[in-house]
């Protein structure tokens, strides 16, 4: 008789998942309390622990489907509705209808995008992200907030810059401008020592002004994305932007026999 395999989830990766939902917890509870800078670091760390579950779980040969829909559950917390929370509790509040609409527009596009993301794992060119990716839009949003905390600014005096930054976050997670994912970058390959070095001045630029810098990358790759496709294609359409790449096979097919019966014609 065969012994059975033992059925459970791994530990690790699924720990470190679940310590990105915590953050993306804690973010609403902070904002709640009107404790917005913590907010907005506790989503900057869930951004870290996305970034580790995976490829721990890569390293460890621990990768499952329970693992990948959870990682896709916890990203729903942290990235969408978390900064959208986080924004509308520190300036979007007086704005009304106008506020809480254009939180939703990232809720709603946080979610088409992850829904999106995980239609296209396998098939997708892994060098690129369709869209701004969810955690990046996450960290542009609680950036502002963090920038705006940090220098004193009340929130509801800038109250439509940040319905703004919110609503076109929202919008560029579900465009079809590319943005670099960085994945063909060789992590195991050797580099120069002043490479090392590089990697310390970054940090020392970071650490003097977090907030600020991290606001200010973040807020320049997601302009990435549309100021490359206007720079590389002629003429910019709506469905280049918003559309699908791909046609639907029946369409292409009908419009193939279509075609073949117009030249029969001739």
């Amino acid at each position: 008789m065969s012994e059975q395999k033992r059925k459970g989830i791994y530990l690790l990766p699924n720990l470190l998942t679940t310590a990105g939902l915590f953050s993306g917890f804690f973010a609403v509870v902070s904002s709640m309390n009107g404790r917005f800078e913590a907010a907005a670091v506790a989503i900057f760390v869930a951004m870290i622990f996305d970034g580790l579950d995976g490829r721990v779980a890569r390293m460890t040969n621990t990768q499952s489907d329970f693992g990948a829909e959870y990682d896709s559950m916890a990203d729903m917390v942290s990235f969408g509705m978390a900064p959208a929370l986080v924004a509308y509790n520190w300036g979007l509040t007086e704005l009304g209808k106008l506020g809480w609409l254009a939180a939703f527009i990232y809720v709603a596009g946080a979610a088409l995008r992850l829904a999106r993301f995980n239609t296209q794992v396998g098939i997708a060119d892994k060098r690129f992200f369709q869209g701004l990716a969810s955690p990046a839009a996450a960290a542009v949003v609680s950036g502002l907030v963090w920038v705006g905390v940090e220098y004193d600014a009340v929130g509801s005096d800038y109250g439509l810059i940040v319905a703004a930054v919110t609503g076109l976050a929202g919008l560029l997670m579900v465009s079809n401008f590319k943005y670099n994912s960085f994945k063909e970058v060789n992590w195991h390959g050797k580099v120069p020592f002043v490479a090392l070095l590089l990697v310390l001045l970054i940090f020392v630029v970071v650490a003097t002004e977090p907030a600020l810098v991290l606001f200010l990358v973040f807020a320049l790759y997601a302009l990435a994305g549309p100021i490359n496709t206007f720079r590389t294609v002629d003429k910019v359409t709506l469905h280049d932007v918003v559309g699908d790449h791909e046609e639907d096979a029946d369409f292409i097919n009908n419009k193939n026999c279509a075609q073949e019966k117009v030249d029969e014609n001739k």
